[in-house]
Order: structure tokens, then sequence, then C-alpha cells
């Protein structure tokens, strides 16, 4: 009986570490898609709206903080958000400042892109700078694309782009694409990155956009969004 009840002891002691780090874990998970970086560290903050998020309160998100909304407009040759223009409008009617993303495609040349770009956004000098997305590779085009097309591609689009609004563009750099090309060291254009929680520094110099979370949940609504801020 004596051994059945020392054994007994020394099971409960794991089964009590469990339960504690178990606790632990739903803590830490709470806090963080509950987190955005402090106002004190940067006093600018906003989302950012991919196709396909579905309802958007915009008033509901200036409530909680939100100075600004980026909006993906239009990706590759054709794809356009259908939503776009009403995301837009209804951004600009909470008082947000707005700005248009492209999910640029390196198999794709930059005229055909650009064009669709512009199509989707009209000139509009209250507009916030353009953002690109840089997330996909060339690996897996149809036909292959050299680092060097890509990038001479990708100045192509830029300064299509920049022609139309104006002003210079934002490079939003993926890890996965800053990997295969190491082009935000060169190209001269403000940064945006991507690390849930953790400064990112996979860019190779300082950056200007950091989507700080991709899981915020919010009082704004039941589904997530991804919260930015503005290095000032």
């Amino acid at each position: 009986m004596g051994r059945k009840r020392s054994l007994a002891a020394r099971l409960r002691w794991p089964a009590a570490l469990l339960f504690v780090l178990l606790i632990a874990a739903v803590a830490g998970w709470w806090r963080l898609i509950h987190w955005t970086p402090s106002r004190e560290a940067f006093p600018m903050q906003g989302v950012l709206v991919e196709a396909g998020d579905g309802a958007v309160d915009f008033r509901a998100l200036r409530a909680i903080g939100a100075d600004f909304a980026y909006i993906e407009a239009s990706e590759g040759e054709k794809s356009r958000d259908p939503d776009f223009i009403r995301y837009f409008a209804a951004a600009r009617a909470a008082g947000l400042q707005v700005g248009a993303v492209h999910d640029y495609d390196p198999c794709i040349p930059a005229e055909r892109q650009s064009a669709n770009f512009v199509t989707v956004v009209a000139r509009d000098p209250e507009l916030l700078p353009p953002a690109i997305a840089l997330e996909r590779t060339a690996e897996n085009c149809p036909t292959r694309v050299s680092e060097a097309a890509v990038e001479s591609e990708l100045m192509t689009f830029l300064n299509q782009v920049e022609g139309h609004v104006g002003k210079p563009a934002l490079l939003k750099v993926s890890p996965a694409f800053e990997q295969a090309y190491h082009l935000a060291p060169r190209l001269e254009r403000n940064l945006w990155l991507t690390r849930t929680y953790f400064q990112p520094d996979y860019g190779g110099r300082p950056w200007t956009l950091w989507t700080a979370n991709t899981m915020l949940h919010t009082e704004a609504g039941s589904e997530p969004v991804r919260w930015v801020v503005v290095q000032l």
C-alpha cells in the first residue's frame, strides 16, 4: 500500500505541472492575440485589409484607435478586390487615412500589373503611398524568371505606379521574398515588414511600417485583424 501511495503521489506532480503549463500557454496566447505596440513608441497605428476579409467595420476600427487603413486593391495582371471601392469609401467616411496595396506577381510583366493597379486606384493626392506586397517568388513561374529579371521588372513596375500616383511606393516585403532576392537594402523605398510581436530585422535596414500582429482580436468585430504601426 505504501508503494502504491508513493506512486500515485509521484504521478500527481507531472499532472499538476502539465496543468500549470497549459494555463500559462492559454494566458500567453490570450495576451498575444490582444496585444498591440504601445502608443508611446508608435503614435500612429492602423490596419491592413486584404481581399476576402469580408465585412469590415471601419468606424469600429477607428473607435479602437486605428488612424489609417491599407486596403488590397489589385493582384497580378487581372485580379481586383471587388470590395476595394466600398472599403475605400467606408474607411474615408470613418475618418481614416487610406492607402492601396498591390499584390505583385514576379511571373507577370510589369506593364500588365501596373495597368491593373492604375485601373483600380485613381490618382488622389490624399492617398497614402501605395504599398507593393512582395510575397511571391518566381520559382513556380511557367517560364524561368532570373533574379536580375525580377529586379528589373519590379523597378519598371514601381516607376509606372509611382508616376501614376505621384509619390514613392512602399515595399511590403515578406521574409521569403527577401531571402530569395535580397532587394530591400538596394531599393530606395520605405520598407513595410511583418513579424508578430517581435520587431522584424530581415530587411537589412530600418523599416517604416510593421505588421506587428497578424491575428489581433478586437472589440471592432469577431474576425481578427492585421495591426500595423508606423515608425516615425
